[in-house]
């Protein structure tokens, strides 16, 4: 018979909670499809005043805010830890919520953390500017240089 101490037993989360990308399990929260996995003793880390997993997270591309966002939240509940006004900015910072007349994701005004750290490449090829065009020929297009054979150039003149 195995006897097991009340601080080594196994406990569930109070209430079970699994959305579409999330899952909380005993120990922490898990991405369904990447198994990424926050452990429940690091879920209240923070960056100074900010909140490390919003900010973190953002950058993944394979993130949804919305899901991971309500899964975060089920999880600081499940463990016994209390959100604070800086968590609401973590989020806007990371993912780019906007607050008004119902709560949207992005805006043309807004630029998100993941894009300051990541940017995206520009839309459009680089022009070449008319300075570089311009420019004489690299010696790359001149003409090749004769090789030396270990004899002494000879230079010959016509008179």
């Amino acid at each position: 018979m195995f006897d097991q101490h009340s601080d080594h037993a196994c406990t569930t989360p109070n209430r079970p909670f699994a959305n579409t990308e999330w899952r909380l399990l005993v120990d922490g929260l898990e991405h369904r499809t990447s198994g990424y996995f926050i452990a429940a003793d690091m879920i209240a880390m923070r960056r100074g005043d900010l909140w490390e997993w919003p900010l973190h997270l953002s950058e993944k591309s394979w993130c949804g805010p919305r899901a991971f966002r309500e899964a975060f939240l089920a999880a600081l509940d499940a463990f016994g830890i209390s959100p604070d006004a800086n968590l609401a900015r973590s989020f806007a910072l990371g993912f780019g919520l906007v607050a008004g007349p119902g709560t949207r994701v992005g805006g043309e005004d807004f630029v998100a953390l993941c894009e300051l750290v990541r940017p995206k490449p520009p839309a459009t090829p680089r022009k070449r500017s008319a300075a570089s065009e311009a420019r004489t020929p690299s010696r790359r297009t001149a003409m090749p240089v004769p090789q030396r054979t270990g004899e002494p150039n000879r230079q010959r003149a016509t008179l």
